[in-house]
């Protein structure tokens, strides 16, 4: 039975998600997602982003010229994304990507950083890729990574710990992964802490994200029964053919 995402999952997480991925290289891995959408002919246009997060990708996917809406289901992320300095072609709101209605059509919907490998029903998987298929005009694409099935089972998940020093901040997450293999899935129990430099007040909290991984034959199927075939699958960034090794792998599926 596959484990749904807790409803309060990234309201106290993301106060600190910003901070805890700085070295993420966003400008770069929105660069490699502009290259793919003017490859597959999304040159311009309208795109809505599923899972926006703080909005780090469609701001500057929107900085190239594209409307782009985006949806997260956090409040606290929605709110994080609106104290950047706005942009006139970016917006984003609240919103359940399995179910949100934005009432018009993109050329592309995008779903980043493994948010289609949070949906572990398949309930919710269908339910995602109908709602990209609802809101894509004839021909759009939906272009997301996941975890990549063969990767996952060759390589396995481990125990991890990632410090983040700032001037007044030291945060500490501790990933501890519990797979669930008949399940395909690995539900990662993360153990924060957040100590305050100036007054030593300690924070912590936990929190578990079920995370799903798939191959390619299971989500040629999905495709298939939600009206879309697949163009690419690719590791994400490098574009090479995914192997054992790869546990990111890019995929766009266009409506038909």
């Amino acid at each position: 039975m596959a484990t749904e995402l807790p409803e309060n999952n990234f309201e106290r997480y993301g106060q600190y998600y910003d901070v805890l991925y700085q070295d993420k290289d966003y400008n770069r891995e929105s660069d490699y997602v502009l290259s793919l959408l003017r490859r597959m002919g999304v040159a311009k246009g309208k795109i809505i982003e599923f899972g926006c997060g703080t909005g780090r990708h469609g701001r500057r996917i929107a900085e190239e010229g594209y409307e782009v809406v985006g949806i997260d289901r956090s409040l606290q992320m929605i709110e994080r994304a609106r104290l950047q300095d706005p942009l006139p072609n970016f917006t984003c709101e609240v919103g359940d990507i399995c179910g949100f209605d934005a009432g018009r059509s993109f050329d592309a919907v995008l779903a980043l950083f493994h948010v289609v490998s949070y949906q572990t029903s398949n309930e919710d998987l269908v339910a995602t890729f109908r709602n990209a298929r609802r809101h894509l005009k004839p021909g759009g694409i939906f272009l997301f990574d996941v975890w990549y099935a063969p990767a996952v089972c060759a390589v396995g998940p481990s125990h991890r710990i990632k410090t983040v020093d700032r001037e007044f901040l030291t945060i500490k997450r501790a990933a501890n992964p519990v797979w669930n293999v008949n399940d395909n899935r690995i539900d990662v129990h993360y153990h924060i802490s957040v100590k305050n430099k100036s007054s030593g007040e300690l924070d912590e909290f936990d929190e578990v994200h079920p995370m799903r991984y798939f191959s390619l034959p299971e989500l040629d199927i999905v495709a298939k029964l939600t009206g879309f075939r697949r163009r690419a699958a690719e590791e994400f960034l490098t574009g090479v053919t995914p192997s054992l090794s790869t546990w990111n792998v890019c995929i766009i599926v266009s409506a038909v």
